[in-house]
């Protein structure tokens, strides 16, 4: 079996006036992420997604990766991101060689669970697991005027006993969507907030002590990503576990955040991170360590479907059954066809669990017809 063609597939949605929605930095209307198709000589096709621009992507896959790639076995699949950091010199570790890399990547790795008819999660060691918690990422900032606490009851009408929230306007803006998050979710289930790098060391540290009460998870991307001192300072001030990833590429800059222990959880996005190949590395070094992995997905549902496959993968060491701390997936609760229509089966997070699927690869098929309908290239 050998890769006949690499393409590249950019797709978008647009959501309707008035419906922006985002984070503590601003409101958005698009959403959109970039496919990867690859096809071989017996006629099978592998899917991953590279999470960045298509119109970025696809010249950063034609100058560094299509020779390569063009002609190999999939089952060569580990040596990709290898040589990414090798050839091109000093390109390697930037967040648009990373992306295009994860998605070959997870496209190879679909590939090679295809030949040997085993799901992506087995071929990376994991042990069997049918199902995943899945925690919803809810309550967004928006453009629309509605009641804050209304999408955590939308969550929990769903069965959701897990949320993660947006904060960061400001330390009494914080406690109010978090008081009114911890509320509607009642006291045992698992609250987590995101930050998105939006304060500097000392207000991340107000707010957290504010919200301390509300027994937090933990707290996501309290400062900027590149602040890896101001998550250091952070870290020593609270006692709310700390995490981060999203905006990180590589097993290197993971490695920092593991090796001094910047953060207590680590995020990689399967999109973004290097694909499988640098995830699977990532979780390997982070269990060694005693941190936790939890993979961040605000992906399509090709990139959904890596996350899920990677996160049944991951050790649950150090804990044991008496130990209740299950492997959480994000599942993102705004309105998104790139997720939702683009599978002929689509994930259902509905009930709090998200089944790993079974089939071989990423075990999904794509339904080609609607990625047409949402191609951003045409």
């Amino acid at each position: 079996m050998r890769v006949t063609d690499v393409e590249v597939i950019p797709i978008s949605h647009r959501l309707p006036e008035g419906r922006g929605l985002g984070d503590a930095r601003g409101f958005g209307r698009d959403r959109a992420t970039t496919l990867i198709r690859v096809e071989t000589d017996d006629g099978e096709t592998g899917w991953g997604e590279a999470f960045a621009p298509g119109s970025v992507v696809a010249p950063v896959v034609d100058e560094f990766f299509r020779d390569a790639v063009v002609g190999m076995d999939p089952f060569d699949v580990r040596r990709l991101a290898e040589d990414s950091y090798t050839d091109p010199y000093h390109f390697g570790g930037s967040v648009f060689v990373q992306s295009a890399l994860s998605g070959i990547d997870v496209a190879l790795w679909d590939l090679v669970g295809k030949a040997t008819g085993k799901p992506v999660h087995r071929l990376l060691g994991g042990r069997e697991r049918e199902t995943l918690t899945a925690y919803a990422s809810t309550m967004y900032f928006t453009e629309e005027d509605r009641p804050i606490a209304e999408p955590i009851e939308e969550a929990v009408e769903e069965g959701f006993a897990a949320a993660k929230i947006k904060i960061g306007t400001g330390v009494d803006s914080d406690v109010e969507r978090v008081r009114a998050a911890r509320e509607v979710l009642g006291d045992d289930a698992r609250l987590m907030v995101d930050i998105n790098g939006n304060y500097r060391p000392r207000q991340a540290i107000r707010t957290i002590k504010a919200i301390e009460e509300f027994d937090v998870t933990w707290v996501e991307e309290p400062v900027p990503p590149e602040n890896l001192s101001g998550y250091r300072e952070v870290k020593s001030r609270v006692d709310v576990p700390i995490a981060a990833g999203e905006a990180h590429y590589g097993r290197f800059e993971f490695k920092r955040l593991v090796d001094d222990r910047t953060v207590d959880v680590v995020q990689p996005n399967l999109g973004r991170c290097g694909g499988l190949t640098e995830a699977n590395r990532i979780a390997d070094m982070a269990t060694t360590e005693n941190v936790a992995v939890r993979p961040h997905i605000w992906n399509s549902a090709v990139g959904l479907a890596a996350a899920v496959q990677f996160a049944a993968s991951v050790s649950d060491y150090p804990h044991t059954r008496n130990v209740p701390d299950p492997m959480m997936v994000e599942f993102d609760r705004s309105e998104n066809p790139l997720r939702d229509e683009i599978l002929t089966t689509p994930f259902d997070p509905t009930g709090g669990e998200v089944s790993v699927p079974q089939g071989p690869g990423l075990g999904v098929d794509v339904d080609e017809d609607a990625v047409e309908r949402y191609r951003a290239d045409r």
